[in-house]
Parts: structure tokens; C-alpha cells; sequence
């Protein structure tokens, strides 16, 4: 990784396009390292079988984890489905769960899926120069309804870490999927709480 001033400042290149010294490095989430994320196994497996795809990768930038810093990089969701899920981020709560955090699209096409720990669910739009607010206490996950990577900046409070535990164990109370006219559609996730 590069080294980042985080006393006095710098420049980072997402964009990868050359020319400075502190480009971001990213850390990709293959298909595998998502087992139980999916709700149907069989057609998971059939697809990590037929080769293992990225389903996402995110550039952060370890960023101190210190109040009144601020931490924020890139996520990029790639199209693709499992049986009809639409390929998401694992989704998470932050550790301090009075964060909130902002992510504005770049390119793609998808939504946040957001769920706070009373069961309050909803699913923002992403589409290129929109902001999705996602309030403290919600969990959120990127979803990719499109053919091209959706791709967001992120921005969130230095310490606020994240916790995956309580996602990977209990899930997420909907799902989106592909409809029968190939529109995206919010459905109740029938595996939900499964441990």
C-alpha cells in the first residue's frame, strides 16, 4: 500500500491513471469468499465452480482509525448474478453504530440495500452523480443491477470500523433480484436469521 500523509494531506489516484506516487491498492472479494451470503448454495456453488469470479473489490486507504479522521476510497461491484441475485458487497454495521455514511456513484448502475438492527429496510438508487445517505445504525451493502461495474466513493468517520459478524450470521431481511421482467425486485429473504 501506499504511504498516505494523513498529517498533511495528499492526493490519491483511483483512477490508476499514472502519474503519482500514492495510487490505491485494492482488496478483491472473489465469489468463494462469500459462501452463505446467497440464498440459494447450490446455484453459489455451481457459479464458484464454473470459476470464481470477482464480485467486488474496494480500494480503502487504512486510514487512522482516530476520531475526527475521516476514511473513505472506492468500491467497484461487478455484474453477474447467483441463481437471480443480483453480485453485491458482503454489506456490514459499522462497530460504532452511531456512523453514518456517504457514497456517491461513479458509473454503473444498482442500489444500497440498508437494514438497521429493528428490522427498518430500504433500497436507494445508484445511478452516476446521485449521493446515497446511508443513516447510523443501517447496515448497507452495494447490490450491481446493471451490465457494468458499479462503481461508488465512499466516505465514512475514521473510527467507526466495521462489523461483518452479525451480517454473515443472520443475513439480511430482503434480497434483490432479477423479477420475471428482468427489472430488479425487493423480496423477503426466505433463509433469514438461518444459522
Amino acid at each position: 500500500m501506499a504511504d498516505f500523509n494523513w498529517q498533511k494531506g495528499f492526493i490519491v489516484d483511483f483512477a490508476l491513471t499514472g502519474g503519482l506516487s500514492s495510487a490505491a491498492v485494492s482488496t478483491k472479494r472473489k465469489l468463494s469468499q462469500m459462501r452463505g451470503i446467497f440464498s440459494d448454495p447450490d446455484a453459489f456453488e455451481k457459479a464458484v465452480a464454473a470459476g470464481d469470479p470477482v464480485v467486488y473489490e474496494f480500494y480503502e486507504l487504512g486510514a487512522p482509525e482516530n476520531a475526527g479522521d475521516v476514511a473513505f476510497g472506492t468500491s467497484v461491484t461487478y455484474p453477474g448474478k447467483v441463481g437471480g441475485e443480483y453480485f453485491m458487497t458482503k454489506g456490514h454495521f459499522h462497530r460504532i453504530l452511531e456512523t453514518a455514511e456517504v457514497y456517491y456513484t461513479l458509473s454503473g448502475e444498482g442500489g444500497m440495500l440498508v437494514e438497521n438492527p429493528e428490522g427498518e429496510t430500504d433500497f436507494f438508487p445508484m445511478i452516476p452523480g446521485n449521493a446515497v445517505y446511508v443513516p447510523k445504525r443501517f447496515a448497507h451493502r452495494s447490490v450491481n443491477t446493471g451490465t457494468i461495474p458499479l462503481v461508488s466513493f465512499f466516505v465514512f468517520r475514521g473510527d467507526a470500523g466495521h462489523n461483518y459478524a452479525a451480517i454473515e450470521t443472520r443475513g439480511y431481511r430482503k434480497l434483490v433480484v432479477e423479477g420475471m421482467d428482468g427489472k430488479p425486485k425487493i423480496i423477503d429473504n426466505p433463509r433469514w436469521g438461518e444459522e
